[in-house]
């Protein structure tokens, strides 16, 4: 049940714990505290729409910025990661396996005020060896939600 609960919520957190007990076969009450349970143990860190950034606001602007850091002794990458989580234009931040080590997402109002964050906020930091700056142009999926084209067909594919 705990998975099958997880997807349904990942797909839509909007379904009441009504539905999500009919869709799981449990009762309500069983899928509340199920709910609960994963919030307190910090599987379910919060709830979010997915929004068209294009319709909501056309000026925003999102850019994904590779780093590449040395890691601090005795707390490798947790200390920078930690450093630069806390700055407000910081919408994600993980740590990668391959040719730089952490990718930072980053919201601005525009491009001149991600740049200023990059020059001025991250690339000065200690431990910063370099940065890339790549901008969202546009998106068409987000966490499986098709946000611009055509809508994705759900029945699946057949071949005869």
């Amino acid at each position: 049940m705990r998975e099958q609960l997880i997807a349904l919520l990942q797909k839509n957190a909007r379904l009441s714990n009504a539905e999500l007990a009919v869709m799981l076969g449990t009762t309500e009450a069983e899928t509340d505290a199920e709910i609960q349970k994963l919030e307190a143990e910090g599987v379910i860190k919060g709830y979010a729409a997915i929004v068209n950034e294009e319709l909501a606001n056309d000026d925003m602007v999102t850019a994904i910025i590779e780093l590449r850091v040395t890691p601090q002794r005795d707390c490798g990458y947790e200390e920078i990661a930690h450093t630069i989580m806390q700055y407000d234009e910081v919408e994600g931040i993980a740590l990668m396996a391959g040719a730089y080590d952490l990718s930072v997402t980053v919201k601005g109002k525009n491009v001149k005020e991600v740049s200023i964050f990059v020059s001025q906020r991250l690339a000065p930091l200690a431990g910063v060896l370099s940065t890339a700056t790549y901008f969202v142009l546009k998106k068409y999926k987000e966490k499986s939600i098709v946000i611009e084209g055509e809508e994705a067909d759900e029945r699946g594919f057949y071949c005869p």
